[in-house]
């Protein structure tokens, strides 16, 4: 797997979708108000997107569901479930989520796709946990997509 790693803007990356590090989706979309990428997410792609993605129910952890980009130029945005219950990230939901965004991409016949580090914000994990199991995850999964990891630098 061809794996980028970058410093920027998650959603000013030239890929066919993007992952929002979303959460199990067990309190209704309208009540959650979204930080970091989902926050970012919500004030440029539109609420359609949660609507969209609340018609899924809860997301069980570590799993990726697929909705349109609402206003962004992506073909569709993977949510995946990298924090539990407890608003804690563990190796098991990053790299779950990473594996499910990857089989999901490659489903939908994806070509590229761009990650965010699940579980640095809302995961209170940081940067650095997140960063390394995900470049291990990426490692060991065989796919032509060619992946961006971008670690924000706002």
């Amino acid at each position: 797997m061809n794996v980028r790693d970058v410093s920027g803007d998650l959603l000013e990356q030239q890929v066919d979708v993007i992952v929002n590090p979303w959460n199990r989706s067990l309190i209704p979309w309208w009540l959650l108000l979204p930080q970091g990428v989902s926050g970012a997410i919500k004030r440029k792609a539109g609420n359609a997107v949660f609507r969209e993605l609340a018609k899924y129910g809860p997301i069980p952890l570590g799993q990726a569901r697929l909705t349109s980009a609402g206003n962004l130029n992506y073909k569709g945005i993977i949510h995946v479930a990298g924090i539990n219950g407890f608003w804690i990230a563990t190796r098991y939901s990053i790299s779950q989520s990473v594996r499910s965004a990857v089989e999901l991409a490659e489903a939908q016949n994806f070509t590229s796709i761009a990650f965010p580090l699940i579980g640095a914000g809302a995961g209170n994990r940081g940067r650095a946990f997140s960063r390394e199991i995900m470049l291990e995850t990426f490692a060991t999964i065989e796919s032509q997509i060619e992946v961006t990891l971008v670690t924000y630098n706002g």
